[in-house]
């Protein structure tokens, strides 16, 4: 069962892509079937992901679950997966918005039901393969393949420019891949493999280390995004439909957190603690900048988005913090901010859906007609910015401690993501949820709020599991935190050893030490391939 567990995640999605391929109609039965197969496929994934989760043993601190075949075994390139502390929270953190995505969409997307179920089925596949993947070439496989159905869902599915946020989000992040693709090539060329494992106890040299960084963080920092590569996000997520919005915003955007951490922080330590304080600038700079722009925004769901944009600033300053708690904090903010922002926006496409309009100037009175809906939207709104007893406060309070070993300008200026997100937030909360319309419009426009109804059955299953997650780690954080925390000490651990030693190289072609011992312990052959010992 332990063999099987992970690939059966992973692949079970395909199988609910089969099903939905081989149904025709275009009636609402068939629409209906497509939706409930969708969803109960994504149930029994997410089901199987708890138990991976069950019977995953916290004090180890290596991969458990490992799967390993044959592929291009001469070339030292094989379909190797596993999970670790880290990377399991992630596949769960896939596994559970997924289906809260399906049921957010059911009265939302009504045109190609089935195509759009497809879509988000074969993203949730892509997603769970990149974080389980251990090995270079696999990773990037999944990492290229999440562009297909997210790219979809933006340009068929979107808003008014959906064609054009859909080219930028594609063109952005294929063309930054490329440098991530020329990294791993030049990894292969040295080390002769492409094995995650057999990597990290790899020694590149400094200058190596150096422009396989910048390979690296070119891809990631697109994709995360940090600045100035930012600029597809603003259209990508306001033109997106919020399904879709919160996989690629809550699940997607973490996966070039997560690369920065696999490749950047733990396979090139050296470049990484050199180079580590110009990603956290940048990363005080996303912060700052996406606050000043979200003050001026009226569109309810670019508000949000460079909230998100925001908040990706602070995982930044904590993963190069290169502290147990900056790490930590980055993991947790993480995996919070994927539950806060899918929430975010699954609750504002409600909104909406019922109004006609994103406008903050446009809407006001919604607590008087929906007091559910405005207590759930209460609580992620103080889960954003970092309100003590939600997720939020956890991973930035982590950050700013951890960060403060370093700097404590950077700690302040990042810090203040909680001030100045307060602000932003709190007033999209007064305006739209507390304003008098008709004092704004006159009577006539206050009729769209007096029509309102509060939260369905089916609309409050998609919100109450988020708010639940959303109080669970901020009350009892310690049940997240002692799974990855082992796997983060050892990060730590190596850390501290590769920066206070500097790198010692050997005779034999120039190799580091650490990679000629691997040789003659047969893992590399003089040409450089891989064989498993």
């Amino acid at each position: 069962m332990h063999t099987f567990l992970l690939p059966l995640i992973t692949y079970l999605p395909l199988l609910g892509v089969f099903l939905l391929a081989v149904i025709h109609g275009n009636d609402s039965l068939s629409e209906r079937f497509f939706r409930w197969t969708a969803l109960w496929v994504s149930l029994l994934v997410f089901g199987l992901s708890v138990i991976l989760w069950t019977e995953f043993d916290a004090t180890n601190t290596g991969y458990q679950f490992t799967l390993r075949l044959n592929w291009l075994s001469g070339y030292g390139i094989s379909y190797h997966t596993g999970v670790d502390g880290i990377s399991l929270f992630f596949i769960l953190l896939t596994t559970f918005i997924t289906p809260l995505a399906i049921v957010s969409s059911w009265h939302l997307i009504s045109t190609r039901v089935k195509e759009f179920m497809i879509a988000v089925l074969l993203l949730e596949t892509c997603l769970v393969g990149l974080f389980s993947a251990l090995d270079l070439l696999v990773f990037y496989v999944f990492y290229e393949a999440t562009l297909i159905p997210s790219s979809i869902m933006i340009g068929v599915w979107g808003g008014p420019k959906r064609l054009l946020a859909s080219l930028q989000f594609f063109i952005f992040t294929f063309a930054s891949s490329l440098f991530m693709m020329v990294a791993i090539l030049a990894i292969w060329n040295q080390a002769g493999t492409t094995d995650i494992p057999i990597l990290m106890h790899v020694a590149f040299s400094p200058a190596m280390q150096g422009w396989l960084m910048l390979g690296f963080m070119i891809a990631f920092a697109t994709k995360l995004p940090l600045f100035p590569l930012h600029a597809w996000l603003p259209d990508a997520y306001a033109e997106s439909p919020s399904s879709a919005t919160a996989l690629i915003s809550g699940v997607m955007s973490k996966t070039a957190a997560y690369g920065m951490l696999r490749f950047v922080v733990m396979m090139l330590p050296d470049a990484a603690y050199q180079y580590g304080i110009v990603v956290m600038v940048l990363g005080v700079i996303v912060v700052v900048y996406a606050a000043i722009i979200a003050f001026a925004q009226t569109d309810m769901k670019r508000v949000i988005a460079y909230s998100s944009f925001s908040h990706m600033g602070i995982i930044a300053i904590g993963l190069f913090s290169f502290t147990p708690e900056g790490i930590d904090g980055a993991i947790f903010q993480m995996l919070s901010h994927g539950v806060v922002i899918a929430a975010l926006f699954f609750s504002l496409a409600l909104l909406a859906f019922r109004t006609g309009t994103r406008d903050m100037a446009a809407l006001g009175g919604v607590a008087a007609k929906m007091p559910v809906f405005s207590l759930l939207m209460m609580v992620f709104m103080m889960a954003n910015v970092g309100l003590p007893g939600t997720s939020a406060f956890i991973g930035e309070l982590l950050v700013i401690v951890g960060v403060l070993h370093v700097s404590f300008w950077i700690a302040l200026l990042g810090g203040s993501s909680m001030i100045l997100g307060a602000i932003y937030m709190l007033v999209l909360y007064r305006r739209v949820i507390f304003d008098n319309p008709a004092a704004k419009w006159g009577e006539s426009f206050s009729k769209k709020v007096v029509s309102l109804k509060d939260l369905s059955g089916g609309e409050l299953a998609a919100l109450v599991p988020l708010a639940a997650v959303i109080l669970w780690m901020g009350i009892y954080p310690s049940s997240f935190i002692r799974v990855f925390d082992p796997a983060v000490m050892a990060i730590a651990h190596v850390q501290t050893g590769t920066n206070l030693n500097q790198t010692a190289y050997s005779k034999k072609g120039q190799l580091p030490v650490k990679q000629a011992f691997l040789e003659d312990k047969g893992y590399f052959s003089s040409r450089g391939d891989h064989r498993q010992k």
